[in-house]
């Protein structure tokens, strides 16, 4: 017999955004019930953001020790290192264990009940759990169903044909692999396996990697995967695979065929919002595009159905589901919020790490604003240089009238950690003289942003 079980907030989904809206739900003595299929915690914690990152610092740590057993400039040397890739895996797998562990511990803490099963809608108000003959009624559901890997109708993942998932728990390391997708996804693991041994290429149809990002940026990534020994196959196009000979075919620029071989396929061309294999259907809600049309509350076309993170489309980041799902949490708390973020940092982990907050200098012109524009080199940065990384650099985008910070970019060793400076100062509404005048301590990568806001003032100190 089907039970009923009977709750205020009712979440389809527990990655980044679906549990940290339960936690946050739990919090305010809002009843809530969360339903997942998988593991808590999602693509991110379980294969995606976190175990990439321990697998890039893995490689890291890796090609440094080799690099110190070819002797190094720091008087370091060590004999050749082997690598054991199962206990690599073991040491990944163990992070997320704890980071799931926790994510469980704190639902459980907040009174949050989680349901492990498969969701399917029946209506705005009323889900199904697949196999488990529950029914939950609600009266707010939140789809929180995140996104899934597009697959290529040529490459279709078996065998030697892998996704980011595979790639990501390796059982043995493959001697050639070929990555098909030059973006984010793809160059951070194509980066991490060419450091952990194997001959690596990547393929991408458009003229340039990171495609996403201005070439002015990706410029000292083009020039580390150089560097890397990576072959890159700029505008190419896949047309299939032959496992016979372990072969995969692409088209150059000109319209000739090139076979290329490889031990493995990795497919990175990108992520679409999850709306299949749940009815969603059922509640005929307005699309745009491939993803959920949201408002500024993250209300969709039907009351009291909320939708979060990358089920609504872009930018399909962790961080922004996050921020939606607490803010989705205290609306229905009676609180009063709108998602209105000044910007979201978005964080590429390749080698040098890139980050993007806010408006880029071709953005702020196509906005029809006059900015000033002014970069500082890494390679005048002392702390830049203790680390043995002196390229990149951190940029500036501000207006000429007003000196009003619009964006900031960097690329270059760590830069991962400035996005939350940058960040700041463009929710605080900071102009560069604010940025000039504050203290940054010394020696640090920081320097460079107090030396990007001065530069653009027309004083810096250290160029």
């Amino acid at each position: 017999m089907q039970q009923t079980l009977n709750t205020t907030l009712l979440i389809i989904g527990g990655g980044p955004g679906g549990y940290v809206a339960a936690i946050r739900a739990g919090q305010l003595g809002i009843s809530t019930i969360l339903v997942e299929g998988q593991a808590l915690g999602g693509t991110c914690l379980n294969i995606g953001c976190i175990p990439s990152k321990a697998l890039i610092h893995v490689a890291e740590q890796f090609q440094q020790t080799r690099h110190h057993s070819q002797g190094s400039a720091l008087g370091i040397n060590v004999a050749a290192p082997t690598l054991d890739i199962g206990k690599s895996v073991e040491w990944k797998d163990g992070i997320v264990d704890r980071l799931t562990t926790g994510v469980a511990a704190l639902l459980k803490k907040h009174k949050v009940q989680v349901i492990h099963g498969w969701a399917r809608v029946v209506d705005g108000k009323t889900v199904d759990i697949e196999g488990a003959d529950t029914r939950i009624q609600c009266e707010h559901l939140l789809l929180a169903t995140g996104s899934k890997s597009v697959n290529l109708p040529m490459l279709p993942l078996s065998g030697p044909i892998i996704s980011s998932t595979e790639a990501l728990a390796p059982k043995a390391l493959p001697k050639r692999l070929i990555v098909v997708g030059g973006g984010y996804i793809g160059l951070e693991l194509g980066i991490a396996y060419r450091k952990l041994g194997a001959e690596v290429s990547v393929v991408e149809a458009q003229e340039r990697i990171l495609p996403a990002y201005d070439s002015e940026l990706t410029q000292p990534v083009l020039e580390s995967v150089k560097q890397l020994g990576i072959k890159l196959y700029l505008k190419h196009n896949v047309e299939g695979f032959d496992a016979g000979t372990n072969t995969l075919q692409v088209r150059d620029p000109n319209g000739d065929s090139l076979n290329l071989e490889t031990d493995q396929v990795l497919v990175a061309v990108g992520r679409k919002p999850n709306t299949q294999g749940w009815n969603l259907e059922a509640l005929n809600l307005e699309m745009n595009g491939s993803a959920l049309r949201i408002d500024q509350r993250c209300q969709t076309s039907m009351r009291n159905v909320w939708a979060i993170g990358d089920l609504a489309g872009e930018p399909m980041l962790a961080h922004r589901a996050m921020a939606q799902g607490e803010m989705v949490a205290e609306l229905i708390a009676g609180q009063h919020r709108e998602f209105n973020p000044t910007a979201i940092a978005a964080v590429c982990f390749t080698d040098p790490e890139l980050v993007v907050v806010g408006k880029t200098p071709d953005e702020a012109k196509a906005a029809g604003l006059d900015c000033i524009v002014s970069s500082f080199p890494f390679a005048a940065n002392g702390r830049a240089m203790t680390l043995e990384s002196k390229s990149g650099f951190v940029r500036v985008v501000a207006r000429r009238d007003n000196h009003l910070i619009v964006g900031w970019q960097a690329v270059g060793v760590g830069v991962s950690e400035l996005s939350t400076a940058f960040g700041q100062s463009l929710e605080m509404g900071a102009r560069l003289e604010d940025i000039a005048g504050t203290i940054h301590a010394h020696p640090t990568l920081g320097e460079a942003v107090q030396e990007a806001a001065l530069r653009a003032l027309g004083h810096a100190l250290h160029l």
